[in-house]
């Protein structure tokens, strides 16, 4: 009985340090603090209680006890669901929408962080139950690496290269790489937005690149990165401050223009840079039949 405690407790330790590890606030605002670390920390805690009182119950062998972890999964969709929600409600109050894409990819990761807590902890309890403490704590530094690593996901800049370019009106256009953005009527807010505003270019580096950064999805999510981090000087009622990402339709390069609070031209580089490849917006074009002949066509810039 004393090895089963300790098997769980170095098991639900491992598993809810890893939720802790990868619990953050950062530039996309969410969860809350206090309320939202409790929540989810107590997820995280249960799913490695579960993870580990699994392996016990395998040497018993008591194999009923084991359906707890399909229970477990039942819940954890309802955290998905439960995270979706919470995060339409506060995209009605964004400035700079998330967008829908964006959301469901949050809600699918508060989730897959739940699986990952209950395979730590699953793991560590099994090097402790049958090879010894000195390899649960192998078996731990190991998983909590894996999970770090897991949970990181790619961002903008490992797909495209980001340039600044300068913003320009032909008329009462503004413009930005020979890509047309929006339309401003008033004279005072030209001269504003070439006074204060911003623009980078995403320049695709292949084919897959070029048909990830097509998906409005992905487009709404490095306007909204942009404007988290510098700030947006955008009000309700001035649309013509709105961050923009509007595409080159004959190259497939993007971009974005906005009028930042911290007007710095490399900080826009690098929060482009770090915006999320969303799942839903992935997409690899190049690893079909048709994309592989694609490869021996020349493209606008040496594209594929």
């Amino acid at each position: 009985m004393e090895g089963h405690l300790a098997t769980i407790g170095f098991g639900t330790a491992a598993g809810t340090l890893a939720r802790l590890l990868m619990l953050r606030n950062d530039y996309r605002q969410y969860p809350g603090y206090p309320h939202g670390y409790v929540i989810h920390l107590s997820l995280g805690f249960i799913a490695a209680a579960l993870g580990a009182v699994a392996v016990p119950a395998i040497a018993e062998p008591d194999f009923t006890a084991v359906t707890f972890l399909a229970l477990a999964a039942q819940q954890f969709r309802e955290v998905r669901n439960m995270e979706r929600k919470t995060l339409e409600k506060l995209e009605e109050l964004e400035l700079v929408k998330r967008g829908p894409d964006y959301i469901e990819g949050m809600a699918r990761t508060f989730e897959a962080r739940n699986y990952l807590a209950m395979g730590t902890a699953l793991a560590v309890a099994a090097a402790c139950q049958w090879a010894g403490r000195e390899w649960a704590a192998a078996a731990a530094f190991i998983s909590l690496l894996a999970s770090w690593r897991l949970m990181a996901g790619r961002t903008v800049g490992a797909i495209c290269d980001v340039v600044p370019v300068p913003l320009e009106f032909r008329g009462a256009v503004l413009t930005a790489a020979g890509v047309a953005l929006v339309n401003v009527g008033a004279p005072e807010m030209r001269e504003k937005i070439l006074r204060e505003g911003l623009a980078v270019c995403l320049k695709p580096r292949d084919a897959d690149a070029r048909a990830t950064l097509d998906d409005l999805g992905q487009r709404m999510a490095v306007a909204h990165t942009a404007a988290v981090i510098l700030g947006t000087k955008n009000e309700i009622d001035l649309p013509e401050l709105t961050p923009v990402v509007r595409k080159n339709i004959d190259t497939g390069e993007l971009v974005l223009a906005i009028v930042p609070f911290v007007r710095d031209p490399e900080a826009l580089v690098a929060a482009v840079r770090r915006a999320p490849i969303l799942e839903s917006a992935r997409s690899r074009p190049l690893r079909t039949g048709a994309g592989r002949a694609a490869r021996r066509r020349r493209y606008p810039r040496g594209m594929v």
